[in-house]
């Protein structure tokens, strides 16, 4: 009785007082309220048992549970619990070379504390870059079309989705955007070569808008959240080649497909001959147990923040970015990233499991699979020839079926609207075998039943 009673105390105190993220007030839903974890799974405090298929905001890449991570946060609250970066602190410096190492080329890192501040920095030093470069009229930012880069006021002016703007516009000048590498939906017409039509049309942009003006362009690898779009390798590699050739810096955003979520370490090492300019990061470098955000720039940009002069410095400061505690669990996170093959096992199994879901493509709503290591996403449709989207109550009956069965699925919420209707599958990358049938079964019952 005791228990039932804190149960709905805490119930209509979250009711009261928490502010959910995406949330649409519901005046009788109850929240679902997590009580502990392990592995892929967690237990809300009612007893019931899920396994998380989005590891929480795609960032759990370790699953719940890894003491050794807890514990070297604990550590290094003990020997050194806060230290600012106006100065520095020998996790932050290990860790800023191992992310060199990493994207195996020289890089600075400024570490911010998320994925939207990252971005935000890679803005403000590319703008700044092109200025002590020569070219101050460098600072327009080129993004595509359903993709997601953050929520604060630049990150989201290059946030391209219009359902995540609505009263939040006017955007901060100086961003354009383009259509996105999305062949099911072409902006150019349904053919192989659509991807490349893309890129193609970058070009055409930057040269409409004056390479004189464009300071930069951003993309993710695959973009994530506005619905899960895969591209051809040859993508990447070309859009590479027209950054360089316009002397447009390319701001790649790995926060999602970065640390193995793609079977690589980072998304656009699935391409030929790419090496960005900027890399930002967030989610996988820690597996989300604590925050922490990186904007990792090409060593021959950092250096023209070396110049003599009053303002040649960066002048941007974060004060909990690179905090000592994030900084050695994103190290010892790495750490058994590479001890246990994390990045090889996902390619691995998305091949062997994951890779399953295309069966769903037989059923008429389905109108395309795609994916790349664990990251699945699947667009439904009410038919395979009209296209027309399924409707938000098709969507929430899935979700919601999925859920009573034990899975939380995602799917690209607040986006474009009327093009809610694509389900997203993102698991921990710890997930084990059965794991990974388990969300394949229970998704293809799902939608077997209502489809």
């Amino acid at each position: 009785m005791q228990l039932e009673m804190e149960k709905k105390d805490l119930v209509q105190k979250d009711k009261d007082h928490l502010w959910h993220a995406m949330h649409r007030y519901k005046e009788k839903a109850n929240p679902l309220i997590a009580s502990q974890g392990q592995g892929s799974w967690f237990t809300d405090t009612n007893g019931e048992k899920y396994l998380d298929g989005v590891s929480g905001l795609w960032c759990l890449n370790l699953g719940h549970g890894r003491k050794e991570i807890a514990q070297a946060a604990f550590d290094q609250m003990m020997n050194l619990s806060y230290f600012p970066l106006t100065l520095s602190h020998k996790p932050a410096i290990e860790l800023s070379s191992k992310i060199s190492e990493l994207l195996k080329g020289s890089y600075a890192t400024f570490f911010a504390n998320s994925g939207s501040e990252a971005n935000e920095t890679a803005f403000k030093i590319a703008r700044q870059y092109h200025a002590q470069n020569g070219n101050p009229g460098k600072y327009k930012f080129i993004s595509r079309y359903r993709a997601y880069h953050g929520t604060t006021l630049g990150a989201l002016s290059a946030t391209a989705q219009a359902n995540r703007r609505v009263k939040y516009d006017p955007a901060v000048p100086g961003f354009l955007h383009v259509p996105p590498p999305y062949s099911y939906r072409s902006t150019f017409g349904d053919n192989e070569n659509s991807d490349l039509h893309a890129a193609e049309y970058i070009d055409q942009v930057i040269t409409w808008e004056g390479s004189e003006t464009v300071a930069g362009l951003i993309l993710e690898p695959f973009i994530s959240g506005g619905g899960v779009m895969i591209p051809s390798k040859e993508y990447l590699t070309r859009v590479s080649e027209i950054c360089k050739k316009h002397d447009v810096l390319m701001i790649v955003d790995e926060v999602v497909s970065g640390f193995g979520r793609t079977g690589k370490m980072f998304g656009f090492m699935h391409s030929e001959g790419v090496q960005p300019d900027i890399v930002t990061m967030a989610k996988g470098l820690t597996s989300g147990y604590i925050p922490l955000g990186a904007t990792a720039v090409r060593s021959e940009i950092y250096e023209k923040f070396k110049e003599n002069g009053k303002q040649n410095h960066l002048r941007h400061i974060s004060t909990y970015g690179g905090h000592p505690a994030s900084c050695a669990v994103a190290l010892k996170n790495i750490e058994i990233i590479e001890n246990e093959k994390i990045v090889e096992r996902v390619s691995q199994l998305s091949d062997s499991i994951l890779s399953k879901l295309h069966d769903l493509i037989s059923l008429d709503k389905v109108g395309e699979v795609r994916g790349v290591g664990f990251l699945y996403g699947i667009e439904l449709v009410e038919d395979k020839e009209s296209k027309v989207p399924v409707t938000e109550e098709f969507m929430g009956s899935v979700i919601a079926g999925c859920k009573d069965k034990g899975l939380i699925i995602g799917r690209n919420g607040d986006t474009v609207p009327g093009y809610s209707n694509v389900l997203i599958i993102a698991p921990p990358l710890s997930s084990t075998e059965n794991d990974l049938y388990f969300v394949v079964e229970t998704l293809k019952k799902v939608l077997y039943e209502l489809c």
